[in-house]
């Protein structure tokens, strides 16, 4: 009995790009009732049922992605290490040690958007800073929402604490991303409001080979055959649902893989349409580089 799991990382090719997914650890969100509006309980209890999955507690995966383009090395997503509820999260800073990254060597730090799960791991449960030397970029808009005193005592709250503890020490270090603009070389932000006002996905090209960052428009494969599904973390649940189908519609038709923070490990697949809804077919894995 060795009782060791496996290695929290998975290293692949995007062209010249070396990129390596590092997870966080699972994130345990609930009951699949509490995230998912439009169906009944029931029928959420069935559609979580078909993927073999319990329905009374969710659990997402964390899938930080960091790039190397032989220059710089850019890290999307930080996880939850200053506001981790179990020792099971938290694990990206290990983890990154662990996949042969320091730390101190990311240069650029590439959030989504400014939510507890997102850029919770931007400062450590002590204080310290995980990425001393980065610079960090966002959307104007989430940080100001996320920041303002109007979020707390409501249940946005965790968030907005959290942005609180992670992005106002470091606002010195922190530029403005914009639609369309090529945040490092190789990498275009695309604005993809709804899940939060200044929520965006990131296009990574190099050579003739792209990766689709998605962040959180879509959280799980229930959410994937069933997009118009209201998502309770939305911002704009409505926004996000139009958003969340125009993007998979473009995935989709683009036959573009894309990396997705929150499904299965390591969250790396298409999106296929099918009927109303689009089917995820997650990417044979690499492991031979």
């Amino acid at each position: 009995m060795l009782n060791m799991p496996a290695p929290a990382f998975y290293r692949f090719k995007i062209g010249s790009i070396e990129a390596t997914v590092v997870s966080d650890g699972p994130l345990a969100i609930g009951p699949a009732a509490r995230t998912f509006r439009g169906p009944t309980a029931d029928e959420l209890g069935q559609m979580m049922s078909d993927h073999f999955l319990p329905a009374d507690n969710v659990v997402l995966d964390q899938n930080v992605l960091v790039i190397n383009t032989g220059d710089k090395l850019a890290l999307f997503e930080t996880g939850m290490s200053s506001v981790k509820r179990n020792d099971a999260m938290g694990r990206l800073v290990t983890n990154l040690k662990q996949s042969g990254i320091d730390p101190n060597d990311i240069d650029h730090v590439i959030p989504t958007h400014a939510h507890i799960d997102h850029i919770g791991g931007i400062m450590s449960a002590d204080g310290s800073r995980n990425f001393p030397n980065a610079q960090i970029h966002i959307a104007q808009a989430d940080l100001e929402f996320w920041t303002d005193d109007k979020r707390l005592g409501t249940p946005a709250e965790g968030s907005a604490l959290a942005a609180k503890k992670n992005l106002l020490p470091n606002r010195d270090r922190i530029v403005f991303y914009k639609d369309g603009q090529e945040v490092v070389p190789g990498v275009q932000a695309m604005h993809t409001p709804g899940h939060t006002v200044g929520h965006t996905c990131f296009v990574i090209n190099s050579g003739a080979k792209s990766l689709f960052v998605v962040g959180d428009l879509t959280h799980h494969v229930i959410l994937v055959e069933k997009p118009r599904m209201e998502v309770a973390f939305d911002t704009d649940p409505k926004q996000g649902v139009e958003t969340r189908i125009k993007v998979m519609d473009m995935l989709a038709s683009q036959r573009m893989p894309a990396l997705v923070y929150h499904l299965p490990w390591p969250g790396i697949g298409h999106f296929a349409k099918r009927g109303d809804g689009f089917h995820y077919v997650a990417a044979p894995m690499q492991l031979v580089l």
